[in-house]
């Protein structure tokens, strides 16, 4: 049985915009050699295509660790987060969860960057929601909230802790997800 975090094909595609949008808003962070930032340019280019209809879910499937490698070459702490939220708008096709993984790192990589800002992560938060379609609204309502399922990135792990938990149940609340009672 596949994940309630996967979604509809139609659904991951939805969000795959939104995603990649949230992506490519932090790529002047992305501070690698030549190669690198082709992967991570082309990672978001195939992101967008495949939120088009212009690929398959198993084209990208097949794809989408390229950007999680690249990450490896960023300079900076910023950099690499931001390349992380590449990486998650990329893995969309794959399970439709990443995108709010996308978001996270996309606030995570402003936070790193933004130091003596400190409404910079509230204002990239506003930024994110603010990019909504109701349809994309309607898609990240599918998903369970963060650390009510554990088969996907938006069990108790990475994504639940720090920066990236408190982005995603912001978002979370803001699109309408019901929590679960007593998980935090």
């Amino acid at each position: 049985m596949a994940s309630i975090q996967t979604l509809s094909d139609a659904d991951r595609r939805v969000l795959a915009r939104w995603a990649a949008g949230c992506a490519e808003r932090v790529l002047p962070l992305f501070d690698a050699d030549a190669g690198a930032v082709r992967e991570i340019l082309d990672a978001v280019e195939r992101t967008r295509r495949y939120s088009r209809g212009d690929s398959s879910a198993a084209d990208e499937i097949g794809r989408r660790m390229v950007a999680v490698k690249a990450a490896k070459a960023a300079t900076t702490a910023a950099g690499a987060a931001a390349a992380r939220s590449v990486a998650q708008a990329a893995a969309v096709a794959h399970m439709g969860a990443h995108a709010l993984g996308a978001a996270a790192y996309a606030t995570k990589a402003v936070s790193l960057a933004s130091e003596g800002r400190p409404g910079a992560v509230a204002e990239e938060i506003r930024w994110q929601l603010g990019q909504l379609s109701d349809r994309e609204r309607a898609a990240l309502r599918l998903l369970p909230p963060l650390g009510a399922d554990s088969s996907g990135p938006l069990c108790e792990g990475l994504l639940s802790r720090g920066i990236l938990g408190a982005t995603i149940r912001e978002i979370q609340v803001d699109v309408g997800s019901t929590p679960t009672p007593g998980v935090a």
